[in-house]
């Protein structure tokens, strides 16, 4: 009998997997932090015979070439991957025993990255599963536009092929395992649902319903905006990342907290948006541990910027330091936690500032108050539809365009609040004068306020991709 575990990483938005037999496994897209493989094999008392990439990942730092060093494990790379290290370079159709009966098969699905590959695990010569990494995705592919844009429409025609290879070569009943597509910003769209099959993917993925054509010109319409951090990912990945380091980082006490501040670091508070509106140090800036942390802190930070971090406990701020090193934010320069009083010397406040509902937007509105409405959803959200009036500029670009709010009590609001709370925080830490909508932006039409439509009309709300 085989097993597959998976391994979510919720933050990211991508999983890894551990596959084998009563003896021995493979584990494919292996996080930064191996350690949670170790123990997942451990618990399962099988020895790693393998570890598999996909691909060149440009979303996250791989431990796979740490796990490979420390287990003993050969390292299967695709052989168009261009990396500076040793490894086994695995080419479309080649194979290797998992386990008694148990075989991995290469399969070459470009797309996502030109030397993209799948792997298909078969028992007994039956295909069972496949690791379909950034290829085939639930409901979705992954996206072709991250490697060089003069491949974008090329890779995206891969992509149709690709899926169209799978679903040839496979049965209704095969699994579908990818590495992207519960969150990550390296699927085309977002990807729903947990688990699929091949037999589901023919009749709901795009790539398999739709001609070629139509499928290229939906993809290359529907790109978002790339994470900044993305192009720190492959050239990491490439050059063979260091091993992960986990230590506690330094302690840091209100003085020392000042002073980061001072010198132009970020200090960084993980509380939740409620709690940092009511307190907070004045300057910091409020990304939740429980929200998409890594995805956005790396976004936003000047790369290679000195980060403290805040917390209410240790553990949170554990977690999070894991977090950030796997998309390459090594060891935070300090950390404090507990109560947020001892943030600050003594003599000295916490900062604070309001948060609202769309309903209390309306309502200072309908009163004749001048107030400036800051959306900070990405462009492809605002699109569906955006409040009148409202000043937009995407999260990611905010840090580089704070002089570009207007003068005013700054409203900012996004699709559910999480983005909204980081954008205050921001505005707060620059001195402006902020309420953060903490709301769902489809409670915006029920409130009474005036929603533009893509066409220019006036009406009701508007589909997002996210809810954060």
């Amino acid at each position: 009998m085989f097993f597959v575990d998976t391994l979510k990483f919720e933050g990211l938005g991508n999983r890894s997997y551990l596959a084998g037999g009563p003896g021995t496994a493979v584990v494919v897209d292996p996080p930064r932090d191996i350690d949670q493989v170790l123990t997942a094999a451990a618990r399962r008392g099988v020895r790693l015979a393998y570890v598999v990439e996909t691909h060149l990942h440009n979303d996250y730092v791989s431990g796979g070439l740490q796990l490979a060093r420390l287990t003993g494990a050969e390292y299967l790379v695709p052989a168009g991957a261009p990396v500076a290290f040793r490894r086994t370079a695995i080419a479309d159709g080649d194979t290797v025993a998992v386990d008694e009966g148990l075989v991995l098969r290469a399969v070459a699905t470009p797309g996502h990255t030109p030397h993209h590959t799948s792997y298909v695990l078969e028992e007994q010569g039956r295909a069972v599963a496949a690791f379909t990494g950034g290829s085939l995705l639930i409901g979705t592919v992954g996206r072709p536009d991250l490697v060089e844009p003069r491949l974008t429409e090329q890779l995206a025609r891969a992509q149709h092929a690709s899926a169209h290879r799978l679903a040839d070569e496979l049965d209704d009943e095969v699994r579908v395992l990818p590495t992207h597509g519960f969150g990550s910003f390296c699927a085309s769209t977002q990807a729903a649902g947990e688990t699929t099959t091949i037999g589901a993917e023919r009749e709901q993925n795009d790539a398999l319903t739709k001609d070629v054509d139509t499928f290229v010109a939906e993809v290359l319409a529907g790109l978002d905006d790339i994470p900044a951090y993305y192009a720190h990912m492959g050239p990491a990945n490439a050059a063979g990342p260091a091993p992960v380091d986990l230590t506690e980082p330094e302690p840091a006490d209100a003085a020392q907290i000042a002073d980061r501040l001072a010198a132009g670091e970020w200090v960084v508070d993980l509380r939740n948006r409620v709690a940092f509106a009511e307190g907070h140090v004045a300057g910091s800036f409020n990304f939740e541990a429980e929200g998409q942390l890594a995805t956005y802190l790396a976004w936003l930070i000047p790369w290679g910027k000195p980060v403290t971090l805040l917390g209410e406990t240790p553990e949170q701020i554990a977690s999070a330091q894991r977090e950030l090193a796997r998309v390459g934010i090594d060891r935070p320069a300090a950390a404090a936690s507990g109560d947020p009083a001892a943030w600050v010397r003594e003599g000295e406040q916490l900062a604070a500032f309001p948060r609202a509902r769309f309903a209390d937007l309306a309502a200072e509105r309908h009163s004749g108050a001048q107030v400036v409405v800051l959306d900070v959803r990405r462009t492809s959200e605002r699109r569906a539809g955006y409040v009148e009036g409202s000043v937009h500029i995407p999260l990611h670009e905010l840090p580089g365009r704070l002089r570009e709010v207007p003068d005013g009590v700054v409203w900012v609001h996004c699709a559910g609040g999480m983005r909204a709370a980081i954008a205050a925080s921001m505005l707060d830490a620059a001195g402006r004068e902020v309420v953060a909508v903490d709301d769902g932006f489809g409670s915006a039409t029920d409130a009474g306020l005036t929603l533009i439509r893509p066409d220019g009309t006036e009406g009701g709300g508007a589909s997002t991709r996210t809810t954060t």
